[in-house]
């Protein structure tokens, strides 16, 4: 069916050529055109129909099955390493163009929307802080979270620098 409706459309144009200088158009000229168009078109006819899905094999990933969790509120996102950072950043422009303060309660995450508030808690002590992500990293290692010195403090890193925390989305 599409090879005909291609075939009728290609005719239709090439007899409705204009006429140029007095000479009428090629009419050989025109059917050959149409018919190696129509060779071209139907050169296509294989992909037509789509073969059928592919069966996954164990242990591929069928990707449209899978639906995106939404982060919601208190949603955990794991645990890790979190360092922190104070001093030396203190002044400075952040990832998310705010002056980075090393007294406020902010954090720096490699994925999480600015904004975002994460409940950082230590299990070593039990102490958490919740802080504001304002910040791109942290970029050493495998750590998942850079803190400011102030969230360091109530967490208890700042004497060894990095320890393990347990990380939840507020909100």
């Amino acid at each position: 069916m599409a090879k005909r409706a291609i075939r009728t459309l290609l005719f239709i144009a090439a007899t409705a050529l204009p006429t140029t200088a007095g000479h009428s158009a090629d009419r050989d000229g025109v059917a050959a055109a149409v018919a190696a168009d129509v060779a071209f078109a139907s050169s296509f006819a294989q992909f037509e129909t789509l073969p059928p899905a592919p069966v996954a094999t164990s242990g591929a990933v069928d990707i449209d099955t899978i639906e995106p969790v939404a982060e919601t509120a208190g949603t955990p996102l794991g645990s890790g390493t979190a360092s922190f950072y104070g001093r030396a950043f203190d002044g400075r422009r952040t990832a998310s163009g705010e002056v980075f303060r090393m007294n406020e309660m902010t954090a720096a995450h490699r994925t999480l929307p600015f904004g975002s508030h994460v409940r950082v808690t230590n299990p070593a002590n039990g102490k958490s802080v919740v802080v504001r992500i304002n910040d791109r990293g942290p970029f050493h290692g495998g750590r998942v979270i850079d803190v400011s010195r102030a969230a360091a403090t109530e967490l208890g890193l700042v004497a060894r620098g990095h320890g393990t925390v347990e990380l939840a989305l507020v909100d």
